[in-house]
C-alpha cells in the first residue's frame, strides 16, 4: 500500500467517525437490535476502510457510508435468508382529552407515550420506507438518498411520500 493510499484511508476514517451516530441510528432502525446495529456499524467501517481508495474526494461521505451500511445490512439478510416479520402496530388506547393543567412529570409521561407510538409507527413501515424516512431525518437530500439506496430520485420521492402518508394516518389521533 502506498503512502497516498494510507492518506486517503485515514481521511475517510477521520471523516467517517464524525458520522458514527448517523450510521448507528440507521443501523438501529434497520436491524431493530442494538447489538446487530453495532455489528453493522463496525462492518461499515471495515468496508469503508477497505474501499477508501474508491471514495471520490468532494463527494458526500455521509451518503457513501450510509450506502455501505445499507448494503451490509442487505448482505446479512441475504446470507441468513430469513425475513424479519414486520411488526404490527398494536392498538393503543387514546391518550384522552387534553388536561388544562399537567405537571411536568405527567407531561414527560405523555411525551414518552407519544414518542413510543411514533417509533412503533416507523418500525411498522416496510423496510424500504423506514429506511427512506430515517435518511430523510438524517438530513440527506432526495438525490443523496437515491445514491444511498441505489435507485432513481423519483423512486425516493414516491417512497418518502407513501411513508409520510402512512405515518400521518397512523398518527392522526395525536394531531391537535
Amino acid at each position: 500500500m502506498s503512502s497516498t493510499d494510507r492518506g486517503g484511508a485515514s481521511e475517510v476514517v477521520r471523516g467517517a467517525l464524525g458520522h458514527a451516530d448517523a450510521l448507528y441510528n440507521l443501523a438501529r432502525w434497520l436491524a431493530r437490535d442494538p447489538i446487530e446495529a453495532e455489528d453493522l456499524v463496525q462492518e461499515t467501517f471495515t468496508r469503508a476502510l477497505a474501499a477508501a481508495h474508491q471514495f471520490e474526494a468532494g463527494s458526500n461521505l455521509k451518503a457513501w457510508l450510509l450506502r455501505i451500511l445499507r448494503n451490509a445490512y442487505l448482505d446479512s439478510r441475504r446470507r441468513s435468508k430469513t425475513e424479519a416479520a414486520e411488526l404490527q402496530v398494536e392498538n393503543v388506547d387514546e391518550i384522552g382529552s387534553a388536561v388544562e393543567t399537567v405537571d411536568e412529570s405527567q407531561a414527560a409521561q405523555i411525551r414518552a407515550v407519544v414518542a413510543d407510538e411514533i417509533a412503533q409507527a416507523v418500525r411498522a413501515l416496510p423496510e424500504i420506507w423506514r429506511t427512506v424516512v430515517i435518511l430523510d431525518l438524517e438530513g440527506l437530500t432526495e438525490s443523496e438518498m437515491a445514491s444511498v439506496l441505489g435507485c432513481a430520485e423519483g423512486t425516493v420521492k414516491s417512497r418518502l411520500s407513501r411513508a409520510r402518508a402512512v405515518l400521518r394516518e397512523r398518527l392522526a389521533p395525536h394531531r391537535p
